[in-house]
């Protein structure tokens, strides 16, 4: 069930993730994203280059390779993430864009890896903190024993009080048949 859960959330972050790679398309970032760091690095053919993310929130991670074509692979799991095992990936020739989710346990592994192609890989990333505040989508299906108590008593409540008005029309229908049979008896 866990595991059903943290995979539909991968998907949403990836659909996410598409969004913002065409918000990058058009070259503007969004107010609500704060630069935090900017990492230039190489990287060897078929090998990779280690670094660990620990700012807390929602983070995205914008790759350029300069030269050559470097893959990122990032994972909450383990800090030396790779093609084998990871949790999110990008792998284009160009920009590569991940969006590490708020949900992910830090510190963070991102893992650089170098294509075989090239002898060597040039890159640069690029780390935004984003500020926006958003809503938990589960908060209102939280169990709240008050308010569930309370919900429940007010649905409740009106069946009751229901329950009495069909009682007095019922009665008061009653009486008046029993008053008609009594004055035709007597």
């Amino acid at each position: 069930m866990v595991s059903y859960h943290k995979k539909s959330i991968l998907t949403l972050f990836a659909l996410y993730s598409l969004f913002i790679i065409e918000c990058f398309s058009s070259e503007e970032i969004p107010e609500e994203w704060m630069l935090l760091h900017v990492v230039q690095g190489q990287v060897g053919a078929g090998n990779y280059s280690y670094l660990r993310l620990n700012h807390e929130g929602m983070i995205i991670l914008e790759m350029q390779s300069l030269r050559g074509d470097a893959d990122m692979y990032v994972s909450d799991a383990t800090l030396n993430p790779s093609f084998d095992e990871y949790d999110l990936q990008s792998m284009t020739c160009g920009l590569d864009i991940i969006v590490v989710p708020d949900q992910f346990k830090r510190p963070v592994g991102i893992g650089i890896y170098g294509h075989p192609s090239y002898i060597e890989s040039e890159f640069e990333i690029k780390v935004y903190y984003d500020q926006t505040i958003r809503e938990d989508p589960f908060a209102e299906a939280s169990y709240d024993p008050e308010q569930m108590e309370e919900s429940h008593r007010k649905q409740r409540q009106p069946q009751f009080e229901a329950t009495r008005e069909e009682e007095s029309v019922l009665q008061t229908i009653l009486i008046g048949i029993l008053k008609i049979v009594l004055e035709i008896l007597f």
